[in-house]
C-alpha cells in the first residue's frame, strides 16, 4: 500500500463518544458531531477525525470506544453539549483510501504488515481516520497510523 510520511501538529478537537462495538452506529455519533459543527458554523473547512480508540482484539465489544471529532481554533467557544479535548501531534504515515466498510477493512488488514516491511513501528497513540477538505463530500478519507520518530 502506498503512504505519504507527514508530521501531524497537536490539535484541538471537539468530539462525540460511543462506547459498543464498532460498526454501523459509529455513523449515528459522526451525524451527531457535524450537526453540532454545522451550528456553529465549522463545517465548510472542517477536519473530521473518527479514532477508534480500542482494539477489537484485546478489549470487549461492549467496551469499544469511538469517538467522533472536528478539529476547532484556540478561540472556538464550547458548550456543555460535547466534550473537548487536545490531540497529540507527532510522526503519521498517512494512507488514502477509498470511504467504504469493505476498503476500511482491507486496509487495515494489510498497513500493519507493510508498516513492519517498511520498518517502521507503531507510536503508542490511536490511530486516526481523517476527513479533509473535499474528503467530507467524497468517498475517500486517510488513515493516519503513529509512528516512533
Amino acid at each position: 500500500m502506498k503512504f505519504k510520511v507527514k508530521t501531524l501538529p497537536n490539535y484541538r478537537i471537539a468530539y462525540v463518544r460511543r462506547v459498543g462495538p464498532y460498526g454501523p452506529e459509529n455513523i449515528e455519533v459522526m451525524e451527531k458531531l457535524k450537526e453540532w459543527a454545522r451550528e456553529k458554523n465549522l463545517l465548510k473547512s472542517a477536519i473530521l477525525l473518527a479514532i477508534p480508540q480500542d482494539t477489537p482484539e484485546t478489549t470487549l465489544p461492549e467496551s469499544c470506544r469511538f469517538d467522533a471529532c472536528i478539529v476547532i481554533s484556540e478561540d472556538s467557544q464550547m458548550d456543555d453539549s460535547i466534550c473537548e479535548s487536545e490531540l497529540s501531534g507527532g510522526k503519521y504515515l498517512i494512507y488514502e483510501i477509498k470511504h467504504t466498510a469493505e476498503d476500511i477493512q482491507k486496509a487495515y488488514a494489510e498497513i500493519f504488515p507493510s508498516i513492519q516491511s517498511y520498518g517502521y513501528q507503531i507510536d503508542n497513540k490511536p490511530i486516526l481516520e481523517r476527513y479533509t477538505g473535499d474528503m467530507i463530500n467524497n468517498p475517500y478519507c486517510e488513515i493516519c497510523v503513529p509512528v516512533k520518530p
